[in-house]
């Protein structure tokens, strides 16, 4: 519990430091383009009247922003958004949705010409959503939907199959057994997109009686110390598994230490997904089976030009379509995702520059 607690603390460290960062040089901008939305046009009317760059809002939640995975997002969105002449308003709300809610309205104040949102709750953020299209501003879901509200874009990856890359790579090395499922959080739906692909892949299993899903958990937000809480009271009661799916590395760096903590690490499979740096090493070290790699330069990259182009009023054409419970399915602009194991850490992380080899391999040098 002290780790945890060091590890809350350097976290908030981190956010203040790069909060202070990105208000201090928060101007970028695009000039590229793309397809389809309700409010192209409006809002580049008004961009051409009143400035001479586009201005792009982006807010994140604080409980997301202390994962690893999002710092990168950040950095190579707005890196992109700079190269291509456009402005980024960063925003970070410290408290969760109602933070989140406030710092959009700030946003909205400032005379942007289009949201990107990773949302701290899918299904709370309507109403001020609802504020910011009326404006005739395009809207980006970025990694999560925004449920409950006509949005122009969702830009993420195939979340059901980074759950069948999970199940799938589970099932080759262990096709019969005990199975513990622990699912991310349950006011993020890519928690069950994730999960229906999980399911999708075990149940021939589980009807074929080879495997058993012994337990199946949910957790309220994607934290360490709530995985580290509910998963250790099921280990308490039984750690009869053969493999455990998580929903994210974060999860599995908490069912990693418990297992350590019972001399059991590298005896049960464990997944995740993200790829984290820590996750890798995992990998490398025997301890972690797989992860789920998210090439997040072609997500920011198709992200910042997707922005840039509804600003411009002329949008990509979509890959897919996604229901978000308003009555109007949103233009999806879907990435893929790629299973990671020992046997291609080489080829896929290190290749891409993710992670560099001395840094996933520093363990096993020592």
């Amino acid at each position: 519990m002290k780790f945890a607690k060091l590890l809350r603390i350097a976290a908030a460290i981190i956010l203040v430091i790069f909060s202070l960062s990105f208000f201090s040089c928060s101007k970028t901008k695009i000039q590229q383009s793309i397809p389809f939305s309700i409010n192209t046009e409006k809002s580049a009317n008004r961009n051409r009247k009143n400035k001479t760059k586009p201005r792009i809002g982006f807010s994140i939640a604080s409980d997301t922003f202390i994962l690893e995975r999002w710092n990168k997002d950040i950095k190579i969105f707005s890196s992109e958004i700079a190269a291509l002449g456009g402005e980024v308003l960063f925003q970070l709300s410290a408290g969760g949705t109602e933070a989140q809610i406030t710092q959009i309205e700030y946003l909205l104040s400032k005379d942007i010409d289009a949201l990107v949102v990773i949302p701290n709750d899918s299904d709370l953020l309507s109403g001020v959503i609802q504020q910011v299209t009326e404006k005739q501003i395009p809207v980006i879901a970025y990694d999560r939907p925004i449920n409950g509200v006509p949005i122009d874009a969702y830009v993420s990856f195939d979340n059901k199959s980074v759950g069948m890359l999970m199940a799938k790579s589970l099932v080759a090395a262990c096709p019969q057994g005990n199975y513990l499922i622990i699912n991310g959080s349950r006011r993020d739906s890519n928690s069950y997109e994730v999960n229906r692909g999980i399911i999708s892949v075990l149940d021939p299993f589980v009807t074929g009686g080879k495997i058993e899903i012994k337990r199946q958990i949910w957790l309220e937000e994607w934290s360490f110390d709530e995985a580290l809480k509910k998963a250790g009271e099921v280990f308490a009661t039984s750690t009869d598994f053969d493999a455990i799916t998580c929903g994210n590395d974060q999860i599995a760096e908490a069912v990693l230490q418990l297992l350590a903590e019972r001399r059991l690490a590298g005896k049960i499979l464990v997944t995740g997904q993200d790829a984290d740096l820590s996750a890798c090493q995992h990998i490398a070290e025997g301890t972690q089976f797989m992860t789920v790699y998210k090439p997040i330069k072609s997500l920011a990259t198709r992200a910042a030009n997707v922005t840039m182009s509804l600003i411009k009023g002329t949008p990509e054409t979509p890959d897919d379509y996604f229901p978000n419970k308003s009555g109007k399915l949103v233009p999806f602009y879907c990435e893929q995702p790629y299973a990671i194991t020992k046997e291609n850490l080489e080829e896929t992380v290190i290749k891409d520059h993710f992670h560099t080899a001395q840094d996933i391999y520093r363990n096993l040098n020592k």
